[in-house]
């Protein structure tokens, strides 16, 4: 398969014409609202709709063969490779992201046929003291560097520590910036207090983008992630996300429709985009797949680039090339063969 047949059959399984190759961002960052409360305070969500609706994706789209070989190399162009634990270090760091350089063997990029099409991942997700190793790694790459910031996971440490934390992993050199609200806020509904405190956030993020995550599985009720999403969005958040990964309950596709519904009913009140991650969980190439169909009928293909769409990851590159060494070979290889590091 070569990139042009990729790009064909990416065009016709999404019916939109575009090339697999055209990344580039088309849209303006978010700048937010007034706290509007009129845009979600009404609003209440069906759990079992929303299921009901997830369940005719997979009835809908079926992807095979060099068509799941065109979007997996796209599902890869949109992950951020991410490494989160107690033993980080400079070395592990510095794998992960020769990683994301070369996010696929030499031999599986010829085999596809990518030619001099420069693949890597949308960005590498780091704790802010592995930032600088991270932007030394990547250096002329064009991969991003995103940090998580203000208390991360639980997000309960004083705000003036939180936003100090935001400033750091910026001047170490992180365009992105994944901040954690306050949950406490979504379950009191005390929504002023959450669009004050993810707008400070945001002013703390300066030209960084900036990525919220909800914590949905915390958050008990669909209605509240919807407002949440909302809020956040209206605070000037570029991405809305799911989870840390760290919940008992990370990202689901139930929750993920609702949080894409408020994107497009965001866009719809203000003219605004803002781009969508989910995190944790998400494992198999098959998954990705399913993730991929939910953005391209929810909200478009301009929501298939790494500019608008992210999946928080750490182990699912590894499933998405076992998936492309079996398109190449026909056969299914060890999953051990296909670690991070």
């Amino acid at each position: 398969m070569t990139i042009k047949s990729a790009e064909a059959t990416v065009s016709e399984a999404t019916a939109t014409g575009s090339q697999l190759v055209s990344l580039e961002p088309v849209h303006k960052r978010n700048v937010g609202t007034d706290f509007l409360p009129a845009m979600f305070e009404n609003i209440s969500v069906n759990l079992s709709a929303a299921e009901r609706r997830i369940a005719t994706l997979g009835a809908r789209r079926t992807v095979k063969k060099a068509w799941q070989a065109a979007w997996l190399i796209r599902a890869i162009e949109c992950i951020d490779l991410t490494t989160l634990a107690g033993d980080d270090t400079p070395g592990k760091v510095e794998r992960l992201c020769a990683k994301a350089r070369n996010p696929l063997r030499a031999d599986l990029v010829r085999a596809l046929g990518l030619g001099d099409y420069k693949l890597t991942t949308g960005a590498v997700c780091v704790y802010p003291m592995m930032v600088a190793t991270a932007v030394k790694a990547l250096e002329g790459s064009g991969v991003p560097v995103a940090s998580v910031a203000t208390g991360f996971p639980a997000g309960l440490t004083p705000m003036k520590d939180r936003l100090a934390e935001i400033k750091f992993a910026v001047g170490e050199g992180a365009e992105e910036i994944d901040i954690v609200i306050s949950r406490r806020h979504v379950l009191t509904g005390d929504w002023v207090a959450l669009y004050g405190e993810v707008r400070a956030m945001r002013e703390a993020c300066g030209e960084a983008h900036m990525k919220a995550i909800l914590s949905t599985g915390e958050l008990k009720t669909l209605s509240n992630v919807y407002k949440a999403s909302m809020v956040s969005m209206m605070a000037g958040a570029d991405f809305v996300k799911t989870s840390t990964g760290m919940e008992a309950v990370n990202a689901t596709l139930p929750v993920s429709l609702v949080m894409v519904r408020a994107v497009r009913d965001y866009l719809d009140f203000t003219g605004q985009i803002c781009g969508f991650k989910p995190a944790g969980g998400i494992r198999s190439a098959k998954e990705a797949i399913a993730w991929l169909v939910l953005m391209k009928e929810e909200l478009g293909h301009d929501w298939l680039k790494p500019d608008l769409f992210r999946f928080g990851a750490s182990s699912l590159l590894g499933d998405i090339e076992r998936q492309l060494e079996h398109n190449v070979t026909g056969r299914y290889s060890s999953a051990d063969r296909h670690g991070m590091a």
